[in-house]
């Protein structure tokens, strides 16, 4: 007599239901392995995503000039005309440098003068915003009246470590400066975030500054930025262009992405390897479960069903019992690469080929755990099973 599909389904849902808490030990290792596969592949995509996007939204063509080290060791300097000389170059769209001045930032006169919370003071013209696409939250940008003035302008970190705002007033160089405005955080510029902007006219007048820049943007289009890379460092200081260190900030953006699917892979390993313990417990739970039950394979053969039917009832509730898992962990696994999403504030990614190749490791984890055990009980001569019960 052959079984149908559903007949077939409904014993070894009836097989797994009369030993629920084995079951559900089983199907938890499974379960576990599963999760964790899919939520390290969502949480990957998900960065990887944010990543790509930043570098779509800020796009690949700045370049950061820095001055390096003389020929005898000592720090270089950037001359005066470096940024006006860059500007010059054909293929360059916007140039923008800011320049370290030496002084700390406080809150109040009060505070010691070695607690500088790490803040960097530093003069940056007028189109420092637009070369490096960082937005303001709050407040204004510098100007051509506020850039000569004592005004600052407070990067993301430098803001929360001072707890000012536009409208309060911070202590520089022995004299009160007024905030008019906060930035973003600056993805290619992380500096920037610790900075307390001021004008080159201000930092000159009011501190002493001697107008070297220290960093030099610029941005180009994508299809120049080579180009433009290989004449800067000569275009910048024409006697010693080896003093002159040239960068793409967006590299380090392409880096992160690269390490996020290396290190993806390591943690597909880990899933692997608890998917795995979940096979083995399936197999052991079946295994347990064809010596607890042979008086109902002996039964089952002296009524007439053959060592196919009794073999694909024992292989079906393998794949039940792994197919409970798969689904609960690929469950969760969503959920937690949710969870991270909202938690870090990134669109939530969930490849499908994860969902869909954890289910089918699923179906392969379970016919392979339960193979031995289903042939183990179709072989099981009938009237050795009744006797031995």
């Amino acid at each position: 007599m052959r079984l149908a599909a559903s007949d077939v389904i409904l014993v070894g849902v009836e097989g797994l239901r009369s030993r629920p808490a084995r079951a559900l030990l089983s199907a938890l290792g499974v379960a576990i392995g599963i999760a964790t596969m899919v939520a390290v592949v969502g949480i990957s995509a998900s960065s990887r995503a944010d990543l790509l996007d930043q570098l779509d939204r800020l796009g690949t063509g700045l370049l950061r000039v820095a001055p390096g080290d003389t020929v005898f060791g000592g720090a270089a300097r950037l001359p005066k005309t470096a940024t006006r000389m860059v500007r010059a170059v054909e293929a360059v769209e916007s140039v923008a440098s800011t320049g370290l001045t030496g002084v700390p930032a406080y809150r109040t006169g009060h505070i010691p003068r070695a607690r500088t919370a790490g803040l960097l003071v530093q003069a940056a013209t007028a189109d420092l915003l637009g070369t490096l696409k960082t937005p303001l939250r709050r407040g204004l940008w510098l100007n051509a009246a506020t850039e000569r003035q004592r005004a600052v302008v407070l990067g993301a970190l430098a803001a929360g470590r001072l707890g000012a705002g536009p409208g309060d007033q911070v202590w520089i160089g022995g004299q009160w400066w007024t905030v008019v405005g906060v930035l973003d955080g600056s993805t290619l510029a992380p500096e920037i975030d610790r900075s307390v902007l001021i004008g080159f006219p201000a930092a000159e007048r009011y501190l002493a500054f001697d107008g070297h820049p220290t960093t030099i943007y610029t941005r180009a289009a994508d299809e120049h930025v080579v180009g433009v890379r290989d004449v800067l460092a000569r275009t910048v200081s024409p006697e010693h262009p080896e003093e002159v260190k040239v960068s793409r900030p967006s590299d380090a953006l392409a880096a992160r992405a690269a390490a996020t699917d290396a290190f993806t892979g390591v943690l597909l390993g880990v899933g692997a390897v608890a998917l795995l313990v979940g096979g083995v417990g399936v197999a052991n739970t079946m295994v347990i479960s064809v010596l607890e039950r042979r008086r109902e394979i002996g039964l089952r053969r002296a009524l007439g069903a053959t060592r196919g039917q009794v073999r694909t009832q024992f292989l079906t509730e393998s794949l039940l019992l792994s197919c409970l898992g798969g689904a609960a962990g690929a469950g969760c696994g969503a959920a937690v690469t949710l969870g991270f999403a909202v938690w870090r504030d990134l669109q939530a990614v969930i490849p499908l080929w994860a969902l869909g190749g954890g289910l089918a490791a699923t179906l392969l984890v379970g016919a392979v755990a339960g193979i031995f055990p289903a042939m183990r009980a179709a072989r099981l001569p009938p009237t050795l099973a009744l006797a031995t019960a």
